[in-house]
């Protein structure tokens, strides 16, 4: 039985492997069919951004609402925030050495074109959206996720403060996070489809636009990458879940990686991130928590970019990258990843932020530069933010659950099947 699971498991992850290299052929060979075919994807996407709104919520406030221990619920907070903050920066520190090693544009260009710029929110504008909207139907859009979660953490305390999982409001909670998972499992089985137009699309778009310069980063970009999965991801998995962290890590990490790839979006990778945690052993209390915060707040591979976008532009416009500049770049890294997917204009508000505090005076010829680079990486670099949410959820089981989680949870298991043999 366990076997059969398995083996379905990862049968379905090979059918969509194997739809994206057909669709990555497929955009090489004919890029203008292409184009047609385009809309099969944005349907699951769509489908899926759908879904998110109600899952975070009902998850999140559903989690809160029935623990048995405010003070558990406190410190998995705590613990979540804390952990994103110290991995962004490692991760902000390893591509500034790496920038210093490797310039992306070792010669200034002679010529750089400018791009059509809007205006930039303020800091205050900026701390604002990060928290709230201006009104409750705000809360239904995806470019809320930050406020929503806010919104969901202090509705869950209510509710617990109000009676807990006794009143009537927690079990319906608990319900519609049941329902809202079952609805994803439906949407799942279009994937292989929408994997294909997507990454078709993809090729067809961005395939013939990597000039010398965009190259060279991501010959730095793309490795680093694969390298940090395979370095820094089994460090954090190890310090989290002991022993048996590194071999549990990547039985499972595939599954939100290749997701995250597909979608490009933290957001649309939470179902999966859950569901992979709950087959880890991961407390429910801990997942619903800190699986929907890392889609918005953990940003590893947006704190690689935004360093890589930094380097970059100072390199066009000629101008040192120097060991006194390693702290502030570091936190515009980790503050403007945390708040991208927070303040309404999407992802470009990474972009605006890094103008505002390093090209104050550059801003129509950065942004665009800064823009194209954003775009090249962001599929690999949601792949390290998405897959690394479930990362950090061992090193939070530690500090929540105990050092030995893991291995009780494993134990359970064997266990289980144990007893359900003749």
């Amino acid at each position: 039985m366990q076997k059969s699971a398995v083996a379905k498991n990862y049968r379905f992850l090979a059918i969509m492997l194997g739809a994206m290299i057909l669709g990555c052929v497929f955009g090489a060979l004919w890029p203008k069919a292409a184009a047609a075919v385009k809309p099969f994807g944005t349907v699951f996407i769509n489908m899926m951004f759908c879904v998110v709104v109600p899952l975070v919520f009902a998850s999140i406030a559903s989690s809160v609402a029935n623990m048995k221990s405010r003070r558990r619920a406190g410190k998995i907070l705590g613990t979540t925030v804390v952990t994103f903050v110290v991995t962004g920066a490692i991760a902000a520190v390893i591509m500034f050495i790496l920038m210093k090693i490797f310039p992306p544009v070792p010669v200034p260009w002679s010529e750089v074109p400018s791009g059509a710029m809007g205006d930039y929110a303020s800091v205050s504008d900026m701390i604002v959206n990060f928290f709230t909207v201006s009104d409750f139907s705000g809360l239904l859009s995806r470019r809320a996720m930050l406020p929503l979660i806010v919104f969901s953490l202090l509705f869950g305390f209510s509710v617990n403060l109000a009676g807990g999982s006794e009143t009537l409001v927690a079990k319906w909670l608990s319900s519609l996070s049941e329902v809202m998972l079952r609805f994803v499992r439906l949407i799942t089985w279009y994937a292989p489809v929408a994997f294909f137009a997507i990454f078709a699309g993809l090729v067809a778009e961005y395939g013939s636009q990597i000039t010398v310069a965009y190259g060279r980063a991501m010959l730095v970009y793309y490795p680093l990458c694969l390298i940090y999965i395979f370095t820094a991801f089994p460090l954090f998995a190890w310090f989290g879940g002991g022993k048996h962290g590194i071999r549990t890590m990547f039985r499972h990490i595939a599954r939100p990686a290749i997701v995250s790839l597909g979608t490009c979006s933290s957001v649309a990778t939470i179902p999966t991130n859950m569901a992979v945690a709950e087959e880890t052993g991961i407390s429910k209390d801990v997942s619903e928590m800190v699986v929907p915060l890392g889609a918005t707040m953990h940003m590893d591979g947006s704190c690689f970019s935004c360093v890589l976008k930094i380097a970059f532009v100072w390199g066009v416009f000629g101008q040192p990258m120097t060991w006194g500049k390693l702290i502030p770049i570091v936190l515009v890294a980790v503050l403007s990843s945390m708040g991208m997917s927070g303040v309404p204009g999407g992802g470009y508000i990474g972009e605006y932020i890094i103008c505002s505090i390093f090209f104050p005076n550059q801003i129509e010829m950065a942004f665009p530069i800064l823009v194209m680079i954003g775009n090249l990486v962001d599929p690999p670099a949601t792949m390290i933010n998405a897959s690394g949410d479930y990362v950090v959820s061992f090193i939070v089981s530690r500090f929540v659950d105990g050092r030995d989680w893991l291995e009780r949870a494993l134990t359970g298991k064997s266990g289980a099947v144990e007893s359900a043999e003749p």
